[in-house]
């Protein structure tokens, strides 16, 4: 299409609104319920592209189902980053355009289930949000490095500056945690009871490890609070999966040339979706189960096979991809090494150390994981999977090396992969290209990267990333060759090496 015919198309294009839904093209989907029969219900930080492709469509799905009204979302968030987002929802009345893509077939639709967001610097009425007993579960979506988890013990970091911070000022917190206790404290002064908090983050044990970080901020100010927390609120784990790249001009230009709709910030996902959690729920929830939700006595075996399988997958990918110059995550499926690289780490180092889940084929999920990552229509990038390797590495690739150690079996591709992340910290693709930062660590981690071009060892001196396996002498030697292979041999023969059996 012309620039000229594309233009055409863009001014032709409805601007999203509640007032504009009735003119949307028919290919279009849109709520069948009115917005003004939301109530709300939920309460969510982090209102980013995963929320609204997961939790708000499951909601939408309910609402066009004629079901659980009462269950509306209000947003919220305490990032400079949450304003921009929340004016941008609030100019098209909190509506968001969802375009599922599968391989040759797009379909979009429009959710309402938001109906109100929190400005971040509002906090008299975000208090008065957490303590509206209407709301009776808090959901989050802030990453996995929001969790203020201390890397080398796996516990919640009681001395990181944020929290000293909300635990000597409960009246003025900045974290989450330190409002959602305020929120807490407030509800047990009234006497409403308390709402239950839903972590939505890709977080092993995501329940717990909130439960941990709300009690721990309490205790600081408050421990008999603290123990309030502990004996009343519910912290349900759950399992979260969908691929939801970032919103760019790309999928902007993309929703208005195919879809006719003009939305300042659409999400563009697969059209796959999964959410695997536990029922524990004191004030209710809404019928999550009826729209493909499924409620399990314990998450774990859930978690750890999306962790491990697809996430670690996805590092697999990543920073092979990375330092080849691949742009898509489909197009690193299509480069014959690093495809070949991630079937065998996956089905010799990986998939054999991961625990049996319940009526589940780990062979079946990562056949399917296959079919996801090499899936044309989503567009998702290298770099994004490439993003926060310090606190993904540690979660996603380091237990595998730490099982494989325990159950006395090979980990020279886990041992590659930790190198190549090495590598991509250096901060140059094989071709030269500069690597712009992609960590909130990044300096720490490139100067790591530059002197372990001396001595590789360095690199495993963070034991904020690597703990116990750093001190395994044999881990640390297939490590050491790895680096080294990678920077006198490349990248290419180096991963070929693995693949034949002749590793460093």
């Amino acid at each position: 299409m012309s620039n000229n015919s594309q233009t055409q198309v863009n001014k032709g294009a409805v601007a999203l609104s509640l007032q504009t839904l009735h003119e949307l093209p028919a290919i279009v989907g849109r709520p069948t319920y009115q917005r003004s029969d939301i109530s709300p219900g939920i309460l969510h930080f982090g209102v980013g592209n995963f929320h609204r492709a997961h939790l708000a469509v499951y909601l939408d799905d309910l609402f066009n189902q004629g079901l659980n009204h009462d269950w509306g979302i209000v947003g919220a968030g305490v990032m400079p980053t949450d304003r921009a987002m929340r004016d941008r929802l609030k100019a098209q009345d909190y509506l968001t355009t969802v375009v599922e893509q599968d391989s040759g077939v797009s379909t979009a639709h429009v959710t309402g289930a938001m109906i109100d967001f929190v400005a971040p610097d509002d906090r008299i009425g975000l208090l008065q949000w957490l303590a509206d007993p209407r709301i009776r579960i808090v959901s989050l979506t802030i990453t996995e490095g929001g969790y203020f988890i201390d890397p080398v013990t796996g516990t919640f970091d009681v001395t990181h500056p944020s929290i000293v911070h909300d635990g000597a000022n409960p009246d003025e917190a900045k974290t989450v945690f330190g409002i959602l206790v305020a929120g807490l404290k407030q509800r047990r002064a009234q006497g409403i009871p308390p709402f239950t908090i839903m972590s939505c983050d890709n977080v092993p044990h995501n329940g717990a490890v909130t439960r941990n970080a709300v009690v721990g901020v309490a205790h600081l100010s408050d421990p008999a609070l603290a123990e309030w927390v502990q004996a009343n609120v519910a912290f349900p784990n759950a399992m979260v999966d969908r691929i939801t790249p970032a919103t760019t001009d790309r999928e902007r230009d993309l929703l208005m040339s195919n879809f006719g709709v003009r939305d300042t910030s659409p999400v563009f996902c697969e059209e796959f979706k999964q959410w695997v959690l536990e029922d524990h729920f004191p004030l209710g929830r809404p019928a999550f189960d009826k729209v493909g939700a499924t409620f399990v006595a314990d998450v774990s075996p859930f978690e750890t096979m999306k962790i491990r399988i697809l996430n670690g997958g996805h590092a697999i990918l990543a920073y092979a991809g990375g330092l080849l110059d691949v742009h898509y995550v489909h197009e690193a499926m299509e480069h014959a090494l690093i495809r070949d690289f991630l079937v065998k780490m996956e089905q010799d180092e990986i998939i054999p150390l991961v625990p049996p889940v319940p009526d589940t084929s780990l062979q079946d999920y990562f056949t399917l994981i296959m079919r996801r990552f090499s899936n044309p229509a989503i567009g998702d990038t290298i770099r994004r999977l490439c993003l926060d390797g310090s606190n993904r590495q540690p979660k996603f690739i380091v237990p595998s090396i730490a099982d494989a150690i325990k159950a006395g079996r090979r980990f020279n591709g886990l041992a590659l992969e930790s190198a190549l992340w090495c590598r991509y910290c250096y901060g140059v693709t094989e071709s030269g290209t500069v690597i712009e930062p992609n960590d909130p660590n990044w300096a720490r981690l490139q100067e790591m990267a530059r002197e372990a071009k001396r001595d590789p060892l360095v690199w495993l001196t963070m034991d904020d990333v690597y703990a116990a396996v750093s001190k395994d002498a044999a881990f640390a030697k297939a490590f050491s060759a790895s680096l080294n292979a990678i920077w006198s041999d490349g990248v290419e023969k180096t991963m070929s090496a693995y693949l034949h059996g002749q590793s460093a």
